[in-house]
């Protein structure tokens, strides 16, 4: 009796040995796709704080401008860009990382995180030394938390763009001279073809708000500049905005305008 109950407890075992070997290891998760932008470059000699050499490599402070973004490029290594030209860029925008991370309290805790920040270096530049990381987590934090809606974007590739994308500045620069009027905010408002002016607050500002925001809308009715400093201002998702144009002498001309709008407090 003793016998076969060894003899079956071996088996078992054995069967369970068995089945742990032939089970497959569950797949590795698929690193996300690095974030991708264009702009034509930025290059500001007079930044010289602290702060901007540490997000700069050591050269000067780097901007890729695109429409109504300005993304403020962060970089581990020197990479060599010439001012005016158009630039693609691969990495991490790091203010998207940090909201697609989330943040239990909900802004609560301060903005951003630290451990969200530190997350986000490590992403995009991953095998950093510790106190490596930690610099650069503590400089983007405290980058971000300064000004949460102004975009920082982690490097880890930048090329100039070359072919038809390239001059496709030159437009712009031709219609500057295009006639502006001014309009007041509620006679742009009746305007308004479609556009989101009311928005859920953003983690760094939870109380939410109304704000004033200058922009001068262009002869399709779209936003083609902010004028405004505030942060709330510069969160707006502009690029869905369209208004009907406004007309003189029958013609469609560019408007100095305000727009108001109004962030729900976060929950």
């Amino acid at each position: 009796m003793t016998h076969n109950t060894l003899g079956f407890g071996c088996l078992v075992f054995t069967l369970a040995g068995l089945a742990g070997c032939s089970s497959e290891a569950p797949p590795k998760q698929a690193a996300a796709p690095p974030d991708k932008i264009q702009g034509k470059a930025l290059v500001a000699l007079n930044e010289s704080t602290a702060m901007d050499a540490a997000l700069n490599a050591g050269g000067p402070s780097v901007y890729l401008v695109n429409g109504l973004t300005r993304y403020r490029l962060f970089f581990n290594k020197p990479f060599q860009v010439e001012a005016g030209k158009e630039y693609s860029a691969e990495g991490v925008y790091a203010q998207k990382a940090i909201d697609a991370i989330g943040d239990p309290s909900q802004g609560k805790s301060g903005y951003p995180l630290e451990a969200s920040c530190g997350r986000v270096v490590r992403t995009a530049w991953p095998g950093l030394a510790f106190d490596v990381t930690d610099s650069y987590s503590n400089t983007l934090r405290a980058k971000v938390n300064r000004f949460p809606a102004r975009a920082v974007f982690l490097v880890t590739k930048i090329e100039p763009v070359t072919g038809p994308d390239s001059g496709k500045e030159k437009k712009d620069s031709e219609e500057k001279d295009a006639a502006v009027v001014t309009v007041a905010a509620d006679k742009q408002q009746a305007l308004l073809a479609e556009g989101p002016t009311v928005l859920p607050a953003p983690l760094w500002e939870p109380k939410g708000g109304t704000a004033r925001c200058k922009v001068v809308i262009d002869e399709d009715g779209k936003i083609a500049e902010l004028n405004s400093g505030a942060q709330l201002c510069e969160t707006v998702p502009w690029s869905q905005f369209r208004y009907k144009p406004t007309l003189k002498g029958g013609h469609p001309v560019k408007v100095n305008t305000e727009v108001e709008v109004h962030f729900d407090p976060r929950k």
